[in-house]
C-alpha cells in the first residue's frame, strides 16, 4: 500500500515508508529509541511494503509542508477488531490541535475499515493533553492497566457507533480494571 494519504482540517497524514521510519528512530536519543517497542520495530522490519497499521503517518502541515508529529496504530488489528493509536506533535507545534485532527482521523480510518467495533488509546497518568485530546474525540477513560512495554498507563477506548435502534452495548465496557 503506496501514496496513502488521509487529510484532515489543516493536515495531510501520509503514510510513511520503512525507510523513513527506521531513520526517524536512529535520530531519537538513546533514551528515547530504548522507549521504542521491539516487537514494533521487528514488524517494521520484515513489512515488505508500507502498511498503515504498522509504519505510521507523518503529519505534515497543508499550509506550509512542515512535518509537525506522527502519528499510527501501535499494531494491526486485532481478531476481536480492536487497533490502538498513538500519536506525538513536536514541541513547538503543540497547542494548535493537530493532535486532536490526527487522532480522529485515525479513528475514522480504523472504522472506515469495516473490521474495526473498538479503538483504544493508552496515556501516562496525569498527562492531561492527551486526556483533552482524546475526549474530544469521544474516548472515555475505561481504567488503568499495566502495559508491558509502557507500564501503568490509562485506557481509553471509543466503539464504533451502534448501528441503531437495539443495538448492544460493546462487550468490552467496563472489563478494565
Amino acid at each position: 500500500m503506496t501514496d496513502v494519504v488521509v487529510p484532515t482540517e489543516r493536515l495531510d497524514l501520509v503514510l510513511e515508508s520503512t525507510e523513513a521510519v527506521l531513520a526517524r528512530v536512529e535520530a531519537m536519543s538513546a533514551a528515547s529509541r530504548a522507549e521504542v517497542s521491539p516487537d514494533w520495530l521487528a514488524r517494521l522490519r520484515a513489512a515488505e511494503a508500507a502498511d498503515p497499521w504498522t509504519h505510521g503517518f507523518a503529519m505534515v502541515e497543508r499550509a506550509g509542508g512542515a512535518i509537525v508529529g506522527s502519528c499510527g496504530y501501535k499494531g494491526p488489528p486485532g481478531p476481536e477488531g480492536v487497533v490502538e493509536i498513538a500519536y506525538g506533535v513536536e514541541p513547538r507545534h503543540q497547542g494548535r490541535g493537530y493532535a486532536t485532527e490526527a487522532a480522529r482521523a485515525l479513528v475514522a480510518f480504523a472504522f472506515a475499515s469495516g473490521s474495526m467495533r473498538l479503538v483504544l488509546a493508552h496515556t501516562q497518568p496525569g498527562n492531561g493533553a492527551s486526556d483533552r485530546v482524546l475526549t474530544k474525540c469521544g474516548f472515555a477513560r475505561v481504567g488503568e492497566v499495566v502495559d508491558p512495554e509502557d507500564g501503568l498507563v490509562c485506557r481509553w477506548q471509543r466503539s464504533r457507533e451502534p448501528a441503531g435502534p437495539g443495538a448492544t452495548a460493546d462487550p468490552l465496557q467496563g472489563s478494565v480494571a
